[in-house]
């Protein structure tokens, strides 16, 4: 082998060399910026992770304090229907005089028990949502506005068992 022939070889070897150089730099330049955009990714998500926490805390702030609104109602309306109960007599039981009374003197009792029952203080915010779903119901149930307090009484019951 000559010099010549030993040059040119070597000469190929640096050109091959070389190429594959370039080749792994173009490559590498490629996975940089993959590396960039997932990184921008993982941004992105962990943004988005941070404000659904909010979201959920801020869903458990309301849930607690729809919590202890209803809680608090439910006193209110609790401690007002044993007000009322103590001091009826047993024979005046609503049910029983609502089959037997008339009407009219059914109406009237039911009117007065609905005044005395919205006279008791109530946290405006709780009872808007409370009765937005009245505003379904039919008709002449929301304009007779009757209250029938032993119903009231037994669904109270109910949450306390």
């Amino acid at each position: 082998m000559t010099n010549a022939e030993t040059i040119l070889k070597l000469n190929e070897a640096l050109s091959t060399l070389i190429k594959a150089y370039e080749e792994l730099q173009e490559e590498n330049t490629g996975l940089k910026a993959r590396i960039n955009e997932l990184e921008d990714e993982v941004l992105e998500l962990e943004s988005a992770k941070e404000d659904l926490e909010k979201n959920v805390d801020e869903f458990k702030d309301h849930t607690e304090k729809d919590k202890s609104n209803i809680s608090t109602m439910l006193g209110k309306i609790e401690s007002i229907l044993n007000r009322k109960s103590s001091t009826s007599t047993p024979s005046t039981n609503p049910v029983s005089s609502n089959t037997t009374a008339t009407p009219e003197a059914s109406k009237e009792k039911t009117e007065d028990k609905k005044d005395d029952i919205f006279s008791a203080s109530v946290n405006p915010t709780t009872t808007n949502s409370l009765y937005d779903n009245k505003k379904e119901e039919p008709k002449e149930e929301s304009n007779s506005n009757k209250i029938d307090l032993n119903r009231m009484a037994s669904l109270l019951n109910g949450f306390n068992h």
